[in-house]
C-alpha cells in the first residue's frame, strides 16, 4: 500500500472518532483522561526502558545536551505527564460553550456556539511528554488527533501511546480518537501534509527548518511559531536583585526549550552595575555570552563578538547574547527587529515604562517582572500545550482546549422566512 492510501485509512479512522468524540460527554472524556493517568503510571518501568534506547540512539549521533534534555523521560516527567491528564480532566469542558446569544427584531435567536475543529495532525521532533499533550488536550476538546513524532523519540512515543490506548480502550473511547504513526519515513509525512478535508489542521512542534518545511509544502491550514527568540530587557528602573533573578532563569532553568530567553537587553544606566553580577552568575552556570561593544567593554573581551546573526539566532543551548541600549525605545526597537513574536520581558519598577512596552512589543506574551519560561501551557492555567502559536489568526500563544475548537452559528427561529 502506497503512503497516501496509508494516510487515508489513517484519517478514515480518525474522522469517524471524531464524530463520536463531539458529542461524548465530559464525564465520558473525564474518566478516560484519569483511566490514562493511571495507565502511564503502570507502563513506568517500560516507558523508562523505552525512554533509554531512544536516549543512547541519540548520544551515539552527537545530540547536544540540550537536544537529549529535551529527549529524557524520568519518574519526575513521567508523573508531570499523569499531573497533567488529571489537570486537563479537572479543566472545564469549551464544547458547546455558548460565547455569543443574540436576538434578531424578526424574532430569530442567534448563538455562537463552541465546537471542537475536527481532526488535528501534529508532527513533532525530540520531545515524547508532547504525545501525551496532545492526546490528552484533543480528547478533552473533542477532537481527533494523528501523532507523528521524530525518529529520534520513537520507542518513547510508542511505549507512551500503548500505555495512553490502553488506559482509553479501559473506558471505551472510540478507536481512532489517538493515532500514532510508526513509520518515521518521510513519505508519510508528505502524505499527512497533503491530506486536505482530511486532516483539518496541522501544528508543528520542533525547530525551524521542520516547520518552514511543513509550511511550505502543507495544502493542510498550519498554526505555527518559527523560532523562539525571547528577550528580556532590564529597564533602567529595575530592580537589580529581581533582574538577575529573571535573567538568570529564563536563560538558565531549561535552556533547550523555545520560552527561554536569547537575548538580554540592559539600559546603560544600570549595565556597569548590572553585567558584572549577572555575568558571574551565568558563567557559574557554564552560560557562553556574546556581547556588543559596550558589553565586553564592560565585561572583558573573553566575551565573543556578537554580530546580526547571532541576535537572530534561536540558540536553545546555554548560549546568551547580550546588548546595552541607550533607551526603552531601542530596546523596543531591537525586539521588533530581531524578535520571533514569542516572549519577551522587561524588569522595571517604572509603570509608565512597563505599560509602553507591553503595548509597543508584539508578542504573543509579553512579560513585566517575570521570566519568559512561563509561556507554557500548563504556566497559564490550561493544563497543557498543545503548541505555542506566533501566528495571529485564531490562536496565539499557548494553545489549550478553547483554542483546540473553533465555533459555529445556531440559529433558531418560529418559522420566520427572508422578504
Amino acid at each position: 500500500m502506497d503512503s497516501a492510501a496509508v494516510m487515508k485509512d489513517i484519517t478514515d479512522r480518525a474522522k469517524k472518532a471524531a464524530v463520536v468524540l463531539n458529542v461524548m460527554s465530559s464525564d465520558e472524556k473525564n474518566r478516560a483522561l484519569l483511566a490514562m493517568a493511571e495507565a502511564l503510571d503502570a507502563a513506568r518501568s517500560a516507558i523508562k526502558e523505552a525512554n533509554a534506547v531512544d536516549l543512547a540512539g541519540a548520544e551515539e549521533k552527537g545530540k547536544s545536551g540540550a537536544y537529549l534534555d529535551r529527549l529524557k523521560l524520568d519518574d519526575k516527567r513521567i508523573d508531570g505527564m499523569r499531573a497533567m491528564l488529571r489537570e486537563v480532566a479537572a479543566l472545564d469542558d469549551p464544547v458547546g460553550d455558548v460565547l455569543e446569544k443574540r436576538e434578531r427584531p424578526n424574532g430569530l435567536i442567534i448563538e455562537k456556539v463552541r465546537t471542537p475543529i475536527g481532526v488535528m495532525g501534529i508532527i513533532y521532533e525530540s520531545r515524547p511528554n508532547v504525545t501525551a499533550d496532545c492526546v490528552s488536550l484533543c480528547l478533552k476538546s473533542g477532537n481527533a488527533v494523528i501523532l507523528r513524532g521524530g525518529s529520534d523519540a520513537i520507542n518513547s512515543n510508542k511505549a507512551i501511546y500503548e500505555a495512553l490506548k490502553k488506559g482509553a480502550a479501559s473506558e471505551g473511547l472510540a478507536r481512532g480518537a489517538f493515532i500514532l504513526i510508526e513509520d518515521t519515513s518521510r513519505e508519510l509525512v508528505e502524505a499527512m501534509l497533503k491530506a486536505a478535508g482530511d486532516i483539518d489542521l496541522i501544528m508543528p512542534r520542533g525547530g525551524e527548518s521542520l516547520i518552514r518545511e511543513v509550511v511550505e509544502k502543507s495544502t493542510v491550514p498550519v498554526i505555527k511559531h518559527y523560532k523562539g527568540i525571547c528577550h528580556v530587557y532590564v529597564d533602567a528602573g529595575a530592580d537589580l536583585d529581581m533582574a538577575e533573578a529573571i535573567c538568570y532563569n529564563a536563560k538558565v532553568q531549561r535552556p533547550g526549550v523555545c520560552n527561554a530567553m536569547e537575548t538580554m537587553l540592559v539600559h546603560e544606566s544600570v549595565a556597569e552595575k548590572f553585567l558584572p553580577r549577572v555575568a558571574g552568575a551565568l558563567r557559574g552556570a557554564g552560560v557562553r555570552m556574546k556581547g556588543c561593544p559596550a558589553t565586553r567593554r564592560i565585561l572583558g573581551i573573553d566575551i565573543e563578538e556578537a554580530a546580526d546573526e547571532d541576535y537572530a539566532t534561536e540558540w536553545l543551548d546555554l548560549v546568551l547574547n547580550i546588548r546595552v541600549v541607550a533607551s526603552l525605545e531601542e530596546a523596543i526597537g531591537h525586539i521588533a527587529r530581531f524578535g520571533s513574536r514569542h516572549s519577551d520581558a522587561i524588569v522595571t519598577g517604572d509603570p509608565e515604562a512597563a505599560a509602553e512596552f507591553t503595548k509597543k512589543v508584539d508578542s504573543a506574551a509579553v512579560y513585566v517582572n517575570a521570566s519568559t519560561r512561563f509561556t507554557d501551557g500548563r504556566e497559564f492555567g490550561k493544563g497543557a500545550e498543545i503548541g505555542i502559536s506566533t501566528d495571529k489568526l485564531h490562536a496565539r500563544g499557548p494553545m489549550g482546549l478553547e483554542e483546540l475548537c473553533t465555533y459555529k452559528y445556531v440559529v433558531r427561529g418560529s418559522g420566520q422566512i427572508r422578504e
